[in-house]
């Protein structure tokens, strides 16, 4: 809840003594929901808690009221204001009793300009009415100012809202590709799909321009696998070079020996790596 209060928006203090008259009982029936009544239009947040003194100021000094009529004041951008809060009676609903009787939450929208709250603001408020359920406390009724009182507030758009029992709003989801694939899917879906190019050097590469992704995997550790085994032919080759120098053979003889120590262990790490029995 994204709770501001009076001395964050700046609120005049009330008139005393009728600005201090305190709620009977110790609970409250339920909240009511109110709108402005009159033109609005929405404005960045930094002028909200201005247009929250304003309607202070009308209810003081145009009304002749102690302080702001509402319990709380909910702007479009989800924020609750504290006006009268929960201890104090609220001045808003038609009369000494039903004032008594329900807390009173405004929506800054009005009857004509912007007359339907916003995702936000109605998270607002679902938040004040929550508030003033646990912390009032207050029962679960719910209604608007029309309840009880003749008045067309807090406007259709809002009260068909509390008559469905004043939701949360839901974010329109997107459909999840993903719904529904098995594990077995979702790897034939990575790894089996052919949209890699080809390696350069693939025999086929006229033929078959693209890879699967797990092809290429295999061809890699092949290649590497067969790096491996020119590195230890080489070096195989290098011992057997290095036991002939100084030895009583021609050049040709040490050719031959090392051109076949080269490919004697190209061939055997071969087999092993492209083999039936091969990982």
């Amino acid at each position: 809840m994204k709770l501001v209060s009076r001395s964050q928006w700046g609120a005049r203090a009330y008139r005393l003594p009728n600005g201090a008259t305190l709620y009977s009982g110790t609970r409250r029936r339920g909240v009511k929901l109110h709108y402005l009544g009159t033109a609005y239009s929405d404005r960045p947040h930094d002028k909200c808690d201005d247009y929250v003194r304003q309607i202070q100021a009308q209810h003081m000094d145009g009304n002749g009221w102690s302080d702001i009529g509402y319990s709380f004041v909910v702007c479009t951008h989800g924020y609750v204001y504290e006006g009268r809060g929960l201890r104090r009676r609220n001045s808003a609903n038609g009369n000494t009793t039903l004032n008594d009787q329900d807390y009173a939450v405004l929506l800054m929208v009005g009857s004509s300009g912007l007359v339907k709250p916003t995702e936000a603001q109605l998270n607002g408020a679902r938040d004040a009415i929550d508030y003033c359920r646990k912390e009032g406390p207050a029962g679960t009724w719910l209604g608007g100012h029309r309840d009880g009182y003749a008045t067309s507030c807090p406007g259709d758009p809002i009260y068909a809202w509390v008559k469905a029992g004043a939701p949360r709003p839901t974010a329109a989801q997107e459909d999840d590709p993903m719904a529904g694939m098995t594990k077995q899917d979702i790897y034939d879906a990575v790894w089996k799909t052919d949209q890699v190019a080809a390696p350069d050097t693939a025999p086929d590469r006229k033929t078959n321009t693209n890879w699967q992704p797990q092809s290429y995997i295999k061809d890699i550790g092949n290649r590497v696998r067969a790096m491996d085994a020119r590195l230890t032919a080489q070096s195989a080759a290098i011992t057997k070079l290095a036991q002939l120098v100084g030895s009583n053979v021609d050049t040709a003889q040490v050719v031959a020996a090392v051109e076949k120590a080269i490919a004697d262990a190209v061939v055997k790490v071969s087999v092993d790596v492209t083999g039936p029995d091969a990982s």
